[in-house]
């Protein structure tokens, strides 16, 4: 943690120096001692300070000063720090400024020059300010703040995204935290800005975009020089991150590359209670977190957030477009983009996402859940996840299923845990008719779908789990997919009228290889997997092996 400041302020550099030298010399180990003769260069550095999630604890200022007196100083200082102690220094003269000051700025304490010697003059007040001060001191957040509307969709991207990314940062509700407002204050910022995201180094950016923010963070690293990769893995969640680790640490030339944030719907997920080696469960973002260090440390090269246009062949070579037009050269792919979550077509429900509609786990609005009505729609272990977690913030918890039960969709263990949470309450033959609201979900529709009878409930926050789409719109290269978008693979290809076509090797393909040779497939985005995070896992990891014995074919 980042020491509290000592900020002093006396236009006589001479007095400055000797003032920061005693102060350094008794308080250097618990306080970093600041300071500066000029008092625009004082109001700049204190917009820096607050940005940056600094803390001053004490401010020294000289009252005679010829831009601003020490008391108009110390009253702009307040609307930065207000709980700061407060100390003029004076000379005899003085002494009615100082009785001024008391009344104008609640000022602590004032020392008349000289402070000779310090130990007796100097150091006892300021030790009696600062341990007085010490006891109110709770330590502002150091990183990334948020500043923004709780309902606003562009907010909730942003938020999304940082924590998808393992990235830690605040979130203001400028309707709610009186720091956020501050912030735009003392920044000369308006409503009509946010979101804007305050970074550690103090500077701001208003109403940006997910790679504008990546870019900012270090979270789109620069390639190296590599000419040739000889994997590149499309997808960062669990099959491309076993992928990633097993690929660098046999030796393989590796990059990931990742449209949004790593660890896939599995890393969204509250809690994982079926993973091998984890009795005690645990949390998507836990996993994705060990997994994504794990393989940096092996060597893989990550390129996130950045979209993958198309494959293409060239020479015998796979050529890899981004969707910033870039072109990586690659001598073979694996394809792990895995699922998207089906959009939810009922009426009202496109008007409130991301601002009380959400696709997926959605874990970053969970406080604001608090003592609310929360609606979850789908049947599957994601949903049930879902509500067990929300379970702990949300007043009640109503999962809406179009079957009778959860017993086919859902694993036995999770319907276990929910039955036995007073808080959530299972609607079953029920579907979603409209939602409704001001800006933000307010209300929703249930129907009956036996009875058709309507039912208007009120509604903070709805989950949408209904089943997921292959993220597979993209691929333009002659591979095969089933009808509903997923990736064939294997044996399978040879189902298909159009396979022998395309394929022209003299051998079949490998079991993960798809019907362009050196392409394969693994996890959720491949035709017939088991949707499972621990299969996932396994897949990625034998794609790798595919690639070898490819790889070695075309030596």
């Amino acid at each position: 943690m980042d020491l509290p400041i000592i900020f002093c302020i006396d236009d006589d550099i001479q007095v400055l120096r000797a003032l920061m030298r005693d102060l350094k010399g008794r308080f250097r180990d618990t306080y970093k001692i600041l300071g500066t003769n000029l008092v625009q260069e004082a109001l700049d550095s204190l917009l820096e300070l607050k940005n940056k999630g600094e803390t001053v604890a004490l401010f020294i200022s000289d009252q005679r000063m010829p831009e601003l007196d020490g008391i108009g100083f110390l009253q702009q200082a307040m609307k930065f720090y207000p709980q700061a102690k407060r100390v003029l220094l004076t000379a005899y003269a003085d002494k009615d400024a100082a009785i001024n000051a008391i009344n104008l700025v609640q000022l602590d304490y004032y020392l008349v020059k000289p402070w000779d010697p310090p130990e007796e003059k100097l150091f006892p007040v300021i030790d009696d300010l600062l341990d007085n001060w010490a006891v109110d001191y709770l330590p502002d957040f150091k990183g990334i703040k948020i500043i923004g509307y709780q309902y606003c969709r562009k907010s909730h991207e942003l938020k999304d995204f940082l924590a998808g990314n393992l990235v830690p940062y605040q979130w203001l509700d400028i309707q709610s935290d009186p720091e956020g407002e501050k912030l735009l204050v003392l920044n000369d910022l308006a409503k009509t800005d946010l979101p804007v995201i305050f970074l550690e180094d103090g500077t701001y950016l208003i109403a940006p975009g997910i790679v504008e923010v990546a870019a900012r963070i270090g979270l789109n690293p620069k390639l190296k020089n590599y000419d040739l990769y000889d994997v590149v893995i499309i997808g960062a969640g669990p099959a491309g991150l076993a992928a990633g680790v097993y690929g660098a640490s046999e030796g393989l030339k590796t990059l990931m590359i990742e449209r949004r944030a790593p660890g896939g719907q599995a890393g969204t997920s509250s809690r994982i209670e079926n993973y091998l080696g984890f009795p005690a469960g645990l949390s998507g973002a836990e996993l994705t977190r060990r997994a994504m260090t794990q393989a940096a440390r092996l060597g893989t090269e990550f390129l996130s957030p950045q979209s993958v246009n198309a494959i293409m062949q060239k020479d015998g070579y796979k050529k890899i477009i981004l969707d910033n037009g870039k072109e990586i050269n690659t001598r073979s792919v694996v394809i792990t983009t895995g699922v998207d979550y089906r959009k939810l077509d009922t009426k009202g429900i496109s008007d409130f996402t991301g601002a009380g509609i959400y696709y997926g786990a959605a874990m970053t609005e969970a406080a604001a859940c608090k003592d609310k009505e929360v609606y979850i729609v789908g049947g599957g272990n994601s949903a049930g996840q879902a509500a067990m977690y929300l379970s702990k913030f949300a007043k009640h918890v109503i999962i809406i299923i179009r079957k009778e039960d959860l017993s086919s969709t859902m694993s036995a263990y999770l319907i276990d845990q929910i039955r036995a949470t007073k808080n959530i309450q299972i609607r079953p033959k029920t579907e979603i008719a409209e939602a409704l609201g001001s800006g933000k979900l307010e209300q929703l529709r249930l129907c009956d779908i036996e009875s058709k009878k309507l039912e208007t409930c009120p509604a903070d926050a709805l989950y949408i789990f209904i089943g997921a789409k292959p993220i597979t719109e993209w691929i333009t290269l002659d591979i095969i997919k089933d009808e509903k978008g997923f990736i064939e693979t294997g044996r399978d290809l040879k189902n298909y009228t159009s396979f022998d076509k395309i394929w022209k090797r003299k051998r079949d393909p490998f079991l993960l290889e798809t019907s362009c040779p050196g392409v394969f497939a693994a996890g959720d985005v491949r035709a017939n997997a088991m949707n499972r995070v621990a299969s996932a896992v396994g897949e990625g990891s034998m794609a790798i092996s595919f690639v070898h014995k490819y790889l070695a074919e075309v030596k």
